[in-house]
């Protein structure tokens, strides 16, 4: 954590413990060798932990670099290379803009302060291993981790097959073997007055 804050109390303190235990250092590793294979290059701090690959990360340069590598066209022109925190704050935003430009959901990615004060690594490692699944997905044949995503698979059905369709009766409809809920009163009725 950010040295500036200060320590968490109460629900805080207890949110932040249900975060650090999900933090999986295996998916970490995975991420670390992922990165520098896309890359090729090794990152700065080999060290495992959530603080050290925070430390490789809080920048934004790499993920920048990373999202440039698995698009089709560089999605983000400028990297700023300045060690202010304003400056790294923003390229990580650039590099989650370029996220959703790239496919990703913001359910997928993680908050600035996520990355930057070490508040949820774990939220970062899920947004990375989303990030390999969608390069897939866009095209890139290089080196990946996690699920390969899904794509579309059409369907052709004859006129005659649909008209079959309609005949089944779906089980989220019921059955048509006498169990049904007609006469069912549970509780008092919810008497509706104008």
């Amino acid at each position: 954590m950010s040295d500036v804050r200060a320590k968490k109390s109460g629900l805080s303190a207890d949110i932040q413990k249900k975060l650090d235990a999900k933090y999986n250092i295996e998916q970490e590793k995975q991420c670390r060798e992922w990165i520098e294979a896309v890359l090729g290059e090794d990152l700065p701090d080999q060290e495992v932990g959530k603080n050290h690959f925070q430390s490789c990360l809080k920048d934004g340069t790499i993920l920048c670099q990373l999202i440039n590598a698995l698009s089709p066209t560089p999605l983000i022109s400028k990297i700023n290379n300045q060690k202010m925190a304003f400056k790294q704050m923003e390229n990580i935003e650039k590099f989650l803009t370029a996220c959703k430009k790239f496919g990703l959901q913001d359910g997928d990615l993680f908050q600035t302060a996520d990355l930057y004060e070490c508040q949820n690594m774990s939220q970062v490692v899920v947004a990375l291993y989303s990030l390999s699944s969608m390069s897939q997905k866009q095209g890139f044949t290089g080196p990946c981790i996690g699920v390969k995503m899904s794509t579309q698979n059409k369907r052709q059905f004859t006129e005659q097959q649909m008209n079959e369709g309609k005949a089944v009766i779906g089980l989220q409809m019921g059955t048509n073997q006498g169990a049904s809920q007609a006469g069912m009163n549970i509780g008092k009725t919810r008497a509706i007055m104008d």
